[in-house]
C-alpha cells in the first residue's frame, strides 16, 4: 500500500514539473496587439472613405426601414410619397426656373468685345434659323442696345446690364419704355433664370428692335442730346 502511495506521489510532482509556467496577462495581450498591428493582417482592410460610406448606407437603411414602417402601405406607401415630392420639385422647377440673381449682381449685358448692332442682328437671325431661341433672344437684345448707343440715345458703358438699359433708354423713347423693359426680363430670365424661350419671345424682340428704328426718340431726354 505504501509503495502505491509512493509510486502515485512521485507520477504528480513530474506532472506538475511538465507543466508550463503561465505568462502574465498583460505582456501576452501586449505581444499580440503588436503582431496584429502588423501591416499584413490589414492589407484587404476597407479604407475610411469606404467606412464611412459603409455607415452611411447603413444609416440611410436603417431611416428607410423606420419611415416605411411610420408610413401608411409600409414600403410602397413611402416610395409613393417619394415620387409625390419628386413630382412637385420638379414642376415647380420647371415653372419657376432656378433662383434668379438679385438687383444689381447680374451680369454684364454684353459678354464678348465690341460689336455693331447689325453684327449682332446677323447672329440673332442664323440662331433662329438654327431654333436656338435662347440665343437669338440675347442677340437680338443686344442688338438693341448696341444701337442705342451707336445713336447716340444711349451712353457706351461697360458693364450695363439688360434692366438698366431699358431703364435708361425708356427715356428718349417713352412710347416704348414698357416694351423695353419686358425685353429686358426676358432677356434675364434666359440668361440668368434657367428660363426657354421660344419663336414668339424671339419675334417680339425683333420686332421691337425694327420699332425702335422708326420711332423717332425724344432727343431732350437723350444723354447730351442726340443726333
Amino acid at each position: 500500500m505504501s509503495t502505491t502511495g509512493g509510486t502515485t506521489t512521485a507520477a504528480l510532482s513530474r506532472a506538475i514539473s511538465d507543466v508550463p509556467v503561465d505568462t502574465s496577462r498583460v505582456p501576452a495581450r501586449e505581444a499580440a496587439e503588436r503582431e496584429l498591428s502588423k501591416p499584413m493582417y490589414h492589407e484587404n482592410d476597407p479604407n475610411l472613405l469606404q467606412e464611412a460610406l459603409d455607415r452611411f448606407w447603413e444609416w440611410v437603411g436603417d431611416l428607410f426601414a423606420a419611415a416605411s414602417g411610420a408610413s401608411p402601405g409600409g414600403a410602397l406607401g413611402l416610395v409613393a410619397i417619394v415620387l409625390v415630392v419628386l413630382a412637385v420639385v420638379g414642376a415647380l422647377w420647371w415653372r419657376l426656373g432656378t433662383p434668379r440673381r438679385t438687383p444689381g449682381t447680374a451680369d454684364s449685358l454684353f459678354e464678348d468685345g465690341p460689336r455693331t448692332a447689325a453684327e449682332h442682328r446677323s447672329t440673332a437671325e442664323r440662331h433662329a434659323a438654327a431654333d436656338r431661341w435662347n440665343q437669338a433672344v440675347q442677340e437680338r437684345m443686344r442688338a438693341i442696345v448696341r444701337s442705342l448707343e451707336e445713336r447716340t440715345l444711349l451712353d457706351p458703358r461697360p458693364g450695363r446690364t439688360a434692366d438698366e438699359a431699358a431703364a435708361e433708354a425708356g427715356r428718349p423713347l417713352p412710347a416704348h419704355a414698357d416694351e423695353l423693359r419686358a425685353a429686358a426680363r426676358v432677356f434675364d430670365d434666359i440668361t440668368y433664370g434657367g428660363r426657354t424661350a421660344d419663336a414668339s419671345a424671339y419675334h417680339r424682340v425683333r420686332e421691337l428692335d425694327e420699332s425702335l428704328e422708326r420711332t423717332k426718340p425724344d432727343l431732350a431726354a437723350a444723354p447730351g442730346g442726340a443726333a
